[in-house]
């Protein structure tokens, strides 16, 4: 049995502990506030998570919720929805050739191009419910199209496709800028508003990406600068902004400011970024460790052997945290 609460809400799940420890599901009820007064509809949620960056799953393959902006950032609110970096929906394939199609909100509301950590617990989540039984299937997101993989020892394997290096297509405005060389490829210096001018590298994973190297993550300015660098003027449709710290050549640190939710435990996308930001600039081999607040990924991104347009992979965790449904407001 299910328990509710006066929001309607009802969760079946595991405490992280419980999990870590390999318990089985406990029924969890957490008290809110009363629904105000307008219309609501009942949704079926699963929580999950990728290297601690959490994520609502939505399944919408019998049909769409047609959730509003508001109600998406009703559901990432970590006070009176679920709580979640982004929503994630799975939705039936748009056209022969791929599974389904993955749709992305931030925990702004507004809709994203990709997630690579939600991608891997995408396809944990289609092949735990029974909506496909095959270990690879393939997706199509805002950007393209995107191959997920289950491996054996349980973590995901997900084939990003190739970077993009067109400034136009990230994009970034680099009118009046001089490129600073470095390694392979180039750096452009920002202005910020406390009158730092840093160097960061700009590369799209079907999203934009900023990518600073910093001597230790640990007190790198990210609450600051990442903010400044989310919303800066040369990244027209703003930008996720990466703060890298090189071990050595396989191994990195990174922390993400991501666009529209702040920062968070780990980003697929921006370690990707980061990494290939950091072979082009010669810091990195092709092969590359990343510890995350989250946890650690992996990438892997065969440049000398495929050229530029190598695809980017990326190899780590998906786990289901609970289930549950809640009652969302009617709101516009």
């Amino acid at each position: 049995m299910v328990m509710g609460c006066k929001r309607g809400r009802s969760v079946r799940g595991t405490t992280v502990d419980a999990i870590s420890n390999g318990a089985s599901p406990l029924n969890l009820c957490v008290s809110c506030d009363p629904l105000p007064d307008n219309a609501a509809m009942q949704v079926s949620f699963t929580k999950m998570q990728g290297a601690g960056n959490d994520f609502v799953v939505l399944d919408e393959t019998r049909g769409l919720l047609g959730l509003s902006a508001a109600q998406y950032r009703f559901l990432a609110d970590r006070h009176f929805g679920v709580g979640a970096d982004q929503i994630l929906s799975v939705r039936p394939a748009p056209h022969p050739g791929v599974d389904f199609e993955y749709v992305i909100h931030n925990a702004d509301g507004g809709q994203v191009e990709n997630c690579g950590n939600g991608a891997r617990c995408f396809v944990r989540y289609v092949h735990e419910r029974g909506l496909t039984d095959q270990t690879t299937v393939r997706v199509q997101v805002s950007g393209g199209e995107m191959a997920l993989h289950l491996d054996p020892d349980g973590r995901v394997t997900v084939d990003m496709g190739p970077p993009v290096f067109d400034l136009s297509r990230i994009p970034f405005d680099d009118q009046g800028l001089a490129p600073q060389s470095v390694g392979h490829w180039v750096c452009w210096p920002l202005a910020l508003p406390d009158g730092a001018v840093v160097p960061v590298a700009a590369v799209s994973m079907g999203n934009p990406h900023a990518v600073l190297r910093v001597d230790d993550v640990d007190t790198a300015p990210v609450a600051t600068w990442g903010p400044w660098l989310e919303s800066h003027v040369r990244f027209p449709r703003r930008v996720n902004a990466g703060f890298l710290q090189v071990v050595d050549r396989r191994h990195a640190r990174l922390r993400v400011y991501e666009r529209g939710s702040g920062e968070t435990l780990a980003c697929g996308t921006g370690t990707c970024a980061a990494v290939v930001a950091g072979i082009r600039l010669g810091w990195f081999d092709e092969r590359v460790d990343v510890d995350l607040r989250g946890g650690r990924l992996t990438i892997e991104w065969p440049w000398s052997r495929d050229g530029l347009n190598a695809s980017v992979r990326m190899t780590g965790p998906a786990q289901t945290v609970f289930e549950g449904t809640i009652n969302v407001p009617d709101l516009p």
